[in-house]
């Protein structure tokens, strides 16, 4: 290679170097040859180039060697950027020189097809492959997203403990821990952090991972995950529920705009995307079981929704569902109840269309002292660790509410993934710790 110093570009951005020569830095992905002529894929990460290189530009054993080099080799390519819209991407490097920086082993992931449980042993190189490259790519723009969102909209972001003394969301998921000989949990939420901060700050948003310690097996479930969780002082279920949609209307459209190309990769559908536009269906909760009755999907009133359930209820969907009034013996202690009708709470689940489910889980929350006091001993909570909550409502408590959305669950719908295993980088699952 030429020791004059040459431009190094990424792939994504070789548009902007049409007729120039300048240099990609990545891994071998795959490669062909017709002799005299070979091609090599090569990835950086943030795409892949073809890279045609003819006999003669480079000396015959560098040409020789790179014939059988094996994937996922690193090497530096020079070469003149040329469109070419039969290339992926639309470009390709006409190569004027390589450097193979290492030759990499046989690669244990090949293009025959490997079962999960081997995949999910190899996440660490998984992560290399095209599908599962674009998903992370997305997820990095979903979060993006949710920032910009809440920062533009005057939120102020509020960090909230990973170790807590006591359960947001029910003590049978907590991860018990040791600190320094007291009882702490890993935390599930940081609502009841974020409600405080509210009544300090009026908008706040708590971004960070939760631990649900669920023995669950199924595809939308992992011990290990990364929640949002907006909070507004003076906020009612219908405010929560307008944010609500917004937001996700928000977030849909900037996927939409940003990710075409990871999109493809991923062969998603983006009609199913483009119809994600305000207003969103809004039904309650009595209404959604008698919809499924309806249908011939049996469900008594009185139940949380499963999997199955949420399916029924949005298959003649195609954009998000908003379900409020939930009953409030199946809800958080937490929930207001609703003035009008006493059995049920003013929360609302967003479900997302295509049988992916819920994505978002809010609610106003219950502003008196005296109601909470009741439902930490019907519960059986230990008041003294739910103490510092309680003086929310002892000093100025005024109506609020806010809702959570998993991040890997919306990863999921937008990216088309059949399971959230796929949707973070590392996932922690029931039987999975490893890598």
């Amino acid at each position: 290679m030429s020791s004059s110093p040459v431009p190094v570009a990424r792939v994504r951005r070789l548009s902007e170097h049409v007729g120039q020569t300048v240099r990609v830095q990545g891994w071998l992905a795959n490669r062909r040859s017709s002799g005299k002529l070979q091609f090599l894929q090569v990835r950086d990460g943030s795409g892949t180039v073809q890279c045609v290189l003819p006999k003669g530009v480079v000396p015959d054993e560098v040409f020789k060697h790179l014939d059988a080099l094996p994937v996922e080799s690193s090497l530096e390519v020079d070469g003149k950027v040329a469109a070419d819209p039969r290339s992926p991407g639309g470009y390709e490097l006409q190569v004027t020189g390589v450097h193979v920086v290492a030759e990499a082993q046989p690669f244990p992931i090949g293009a025959k097809e490997h079962g999960p449980g081997f995949l999910m042993e190899h996440r660490h190189l998984w992560l290399r492959s095209p599908r599962q490259a674009a998903t992370l790519r997305i997820r990095a723009r979903i979060i993006k997203s949710i920032r910009d969102y809440f920062d533009s909209h005057d939120f102020v972001c509020v960090d909230a403990p990973i170790f807590t003394p006591n359960a947001c969301e029910g003590t049978s998921t907590l991860f018990e821990v040791d600190y320094f000989g007291d009882k702490a949990y890993l935390t599930q939420s940081g609502q009841l952090y974020g409600e405080a901060a509210a009544m300090a700050l009026g908008k706040i948003y708590v971004f960070g991972p939760t631990f649900r310690a669920e023995k669950s097996k199924t595809r939308r479930h992992l011990t290990e995950f990364w929640m949002v969780e907006p909070e507004v002082a003076w906020a009612t279920l219908d405010d929560v529920m307008d944010l609500a949609e917004d937001y996700l209307e928000t977030i849909v459209q900037d996927v939409l705009r940003d990710c075409r190309p990871d999109l493809a990769v991923l062969e998603r559908d983006v009609s199913k995307l483009e119809a994600i536009r305000k207003p969103f269906p809004r039904i309650s909760y009595t209404d959604a079981v008698a919809r499924m009755n309806k249908a011939g999907h049996a469900f008594e009133w009185g139940g949380d929704f499963g999997a199955p359930d949420e399916e029924a209820l949005t298959k003649d969907f195609d954009k998000p569902v908003l379900v409020h009034r939930f009953p409030a013996q199946v809800k958080a202690f937490y929930m207001k109840r609703d003035p009008q009708d006493d059995r049920v709470a003013l929360c609302v689940d967003v479900l997302a269309p295509e049988g992916y489910g819920e994505i978002i889980g809010g609610s106003e929350r219950a502003d008196s002292l005296q109601y909470l006091e009741e439902q930490i001993e019907k519960h059986q909570l230990p008041k003294a660790a739910y103490e510092w909550y309680l003086d929310l409502r002892r000093y100025g408590s005024v109506p609020h509410g806010g809702f959570g959305m998993g991040v890997e669950r919306t990863v999921a719908w937008l990216t088309g993934n059949h399971h959230i295993r796929e949707c973070i980088p590392f996932p922690r699952m029931l039987y999975r710790i490893y890598p």
